[in-house]
């Protein structure tokens, strides 16, 4: 077999070429990876390629040379060894990573799958390392991972498209054992694929790359998003509005524009996803929204780059809804007004960086040049606007979690005074089902605990308020009035979502390793400090409010036992007061490393919904749920947050949430219902959580129009002919009603057939809508 030998100026290369003209009976050719020649070699003549060892990594152009540019061109088979092992790992998408410990001359045991490449080999034979980087995992799935180390370092890949193939480990050693027959495997492998494959389609390596300039300040984020984003139909904004070293520090701010841009948008109760991309096509695809991201992600895949401090590098940003639960193993038998989930595609963003103060336009590019210029131009033009909305020194990290009630740590909002929180909005009169019918529900839930149907229960309620003021004002007021570490805003056509979490459901760092912060027990402030701080305690020592969180924890510490390697499960903060604007809460963190092969999309989708929403054991307590609540929850109770094409994720759950939509406010809420609950401080507690994502409401926001019933909360209103609705707090009100599926469960706003307006709910009708 003739085989062409790319040398990296290796001092191990000529063993291989001695190893491979007495395994095959030819001398090989060989080439060092700058030779001034490569331009004159007709690949035609040669069967297979072997690229060697060698210093540095392959993502350093000097350090590879030509080896990239011969293998898309030649079509040849190939073996990679160490460095040229990286190199197909690094083609075909995977990122290559500093080794858990750089080994020298060491010889160890490899692991393999015992077919392909190492089908004539045995187990754990012995095999010399010399390398201090590695094949990152879980690798794309373009590449199948073949050999491992007992510490699961990648010794071994293929491809699984393409005739490559990668060792890390040196088979050209003295003291690799079976080096010979696994060069004479290759031969066997590189002959069936056939002699030269020009004519198969090659895989052009990591075209997606980032632009990206930096501007030194942390750019006002209001003012970013205005300029940049303010008119766009959809656009994100994960908003890290309450900074804490450790929590958050990084704000998001893009659109779904740009040559790469697409929005993916599940329809309520449907198994489909529509695609809009950006040249303004739509297609349906019958595929659940967790596989169709997964796919995306995995096709985009990039490695990060060291030199950003954050992690999304691309990807997609949006929500994914309770009721996809249905599509995490439970039943889901109520029927959205909102779509199951939407996410944008992160192809274009700022990122701001409030704890060291600094800011990054990026953009996403193929390669291509056409995308490439666009990308470069977007970037000058978003960073000439974060430079011109102006720079701010880098904000002091916020207080710590035993801090006092003291100010709100966030340092991260514009010029101008902060606004006072002044009177809070009451949601009762509006919520969906009122306090005898909650009240009773509670009732019910402390039955069904008695009777060992559930451990704890997280039942919750609904406000429906009409609104006709601009839900992104809202935004900037509540969070400035609340600020919190998980916030976003979300405009998403004509929906858009203020929230304002202080709940991390899942994020999945650059080492696999997967975190939840769940948040169970909650005490208002004060605005006496030592009443404050009492409340804390209380909080800190409540015997029912530990339970809740106890039971939750060892739910989380469940979920992600299912997807995390063994043994790397762990809580290392227990359980612990956090204070807010408004609140004080307690909250545990669980951490596990995630196996191989388990991405951030499956992970999340393993873990969904958040068990802080739930309650345990959650199948049969999502079945509770459903049957008290007798609604689907919408966006509330969900996710929000980016999935990014490092395989990082980054996803809050969806408390202290407004999303306004069609001249209406929904705001959901609720509590963990355990055998210590009492029912009337459950409901008074329900209510304090619905009140904080209005407290920036304006009244005069409140539907007004010309015929509308609504004068105030607590007044009577009556319908345009007279006829009698009780107002906003009588039972006849928006309290009663209830979703009956896609078309009648949009809004608590209904109209009797003698036209009589309930509850004091605006009338108006959305088209096509009864």
């Amino acid at each position: 077999m003739r085989t062409l030998i790319i040398d990296n100026h290796d001092s191990y290369t000529y063993n291989l070429y001695q190893l491979i003209a007495e395994s095959y009976g030819t001398e090989p050719v060989v080439l060092t990876n700058d030779d001034p020649g490569w331009a004159e070699v007709d690949l035609r003549r040669f069967d297979a390629l072997v690229i060697s060892p060698g210093p540095g990594r392959p993502q350093v152009e000097r350090d590879v040379g030509t080896t990239f540019d011969v293998i898309r061109d030649s079509g040849l088979p190939v073996l990679g060894v160490c460095l040229g092992h990286q190199a197909l790992g690094w083609l075909s998408g995977a990122d290559v990573v500093p080794a858990p410990a750089p080994i020298h001359g060491q010889v160890e045991e490899i692991h393999h799958c015992g077919h392909d490449l190492f089908r004539d080999l045995p187990q754990r034979f012995h095999a010399v390392r010399y390398h201090s980087l590695c094949v990152a995992t879980p690798a794309p799935g373009d590449l199948e991972i073949t050999a491992w180390t007992a510490d699961s370092v990648v010794m071994g890949l293929r491809h699984r498209t393409m005739p490559w193939w990668g060792v890390q480990f040196h088979p050209e050693s003295i003291s690799t054992e079976h080096g010979p027959t696994l060069l004479r495997t290759f031969r066997e492998l590189a002959l069936e694929a056939g002699s030269p494959a020009a004519a198969l389609p090659v895989p052009c390596g990591p075209r997606w790359s980032l632009e990206v300039e930096q501007v030194y300040g942390a750019a006002d984020t209001e003012a970013v998003f205005a300029e940049l984003f303010g008119d766009r139909e959809h656009a994100f904004w994960l908003d890290s509005s309450r900074v804490e070293q450790g929590l958050a520090r990084f704000s998001f701010l893009g659109d779904a524009g740009g040559p790469h841009g697409e929005v993916l948008t599940c329809r309520p109760g449907a198994n489909s996803v529509l695609v809009h991309d950006s040249g303004g096509h739509e297609s349906a695809v019958f595929t659940s929204i967790f596989d169709m991201l997964d796919e995306r992600v995995r096709a985009r895949a990039m490695p990060s780059d060291p030199a950003l401090p954050f992690d999304l590098n691309g990807g997609y940003v949006g929500y994914f809804g309770y009721e996809l639960k249905r599509d995490c193993g439970a039943a889901s038998p109520h029927v959205s007004p909102f779509p199951d989930a939407v996410w944008m595609s992160a192809a274009r963003f700022v990122a701001v960086d409030h704890l060291t103060g600094s800011t990054w336009a990026a953009a996403l590019t193929d390669g291509e040049p056409d995308s490439r210029a666009a990308a470069r131009a977007w970037v000058a033009h978003a960073a000439g606007v974060c430079r011109r909305v102006g720079e701010r020194p880098p904000p002091e990290p916020g207080p710590s979690s035993d801090s006092g009630p003291g100010p709100d740590s966030c340092s991260c909002f514009g010029p101008g005074p902060r606004p006072g929180p002044g009177p809070g909005f009451d949601a009762e009169p509006w919520l969906v089902r009122p306090r005898e019918r909650y009240l009773a529900d509670i009732e019910e839930c402390l039955r069904l605990l008695r009777a060992g149907e559930s451990y704890e229960i997280c039942l919750t309620d609904t406000a429906e308020i009409p609104f006709d003021g601009s839900a992104h004002d809202l935004y900037l007021r509540q969070r400035r009035l609340n600020p919190a570490p998980y916030a976003a805003y979300l405009r998403l056509g004509e929906m858009e979502v203020l929230c304002s979490s202080p709940e991390r459901f899942l994020k999945v760092d650059r080492e696999h390793v997967a975190e939840s912060k769940p948040i169970k027990g909650t005490a208002p402030r004060a605005p006496e400090p030592l009443r404050d701080s009492s409340l804390r305690h209380e909080l800190a020592t409540s015997a029912k409010t530990r339970a809740e969180n106890l039971m939750i924890v060892d739910l989380l510490r469940n979920d992600l036992g299912r997807i995390s390697a063994i043994g790397t499960v762990e809580v290392p903060r227990f359980m612990a007061v956090e204070s807010y604007a408004t609140v004080h809460q307690l909250v545990s963190t669980v951490r596990g490393r995630l196996q191989d092969g388990i991405s951030a999309v499956q992970a999340a989708r393993a873990c969904f919904p958040g068990g802080s929403m739930t309650g345990a054991p959650k199948l049969r307590t999502m079945e509770i749920i459903d049957r008290l609540e007798g609604r689907a929850r919408g966006v509330y109770s969900g996710a929000i947050g980016f999935f990014g094409l490092d395989g990082t994720a980054d996803l809050n759950i969806v408390i202290r949430t407004a999303v306004a939509c069609d001249g209406t406010l929904t705001v959901g809420a609720g509590g963990a219902i355990v055998l210590g609950s009492d029912p009337v401080e459950e409901y008074a507690e329900m209510l304090l959580k619905a009140q904080a994502p209005l407290r920036g409401l304006p009244a005069s926001t409140v539907c007004r129009r010309p015929g509308c019933s609504y004068t105030s909360p607590g007044k009577s209103a009556t319908g345009p002919d007279g006829a009698g609705g009780t107002g906003p707090q009588g039972v006849a009100g928006p309290q009663n009603a209830e979703a009956t599926g896609p078309a009648t469960a949009t809004r608590a706003a209904t109209t009797s057939g003698e036209g009589a307006v309930s509850g004091g709910v605006c009338p108006v009708v959305t088209p096509g809508r009864a």
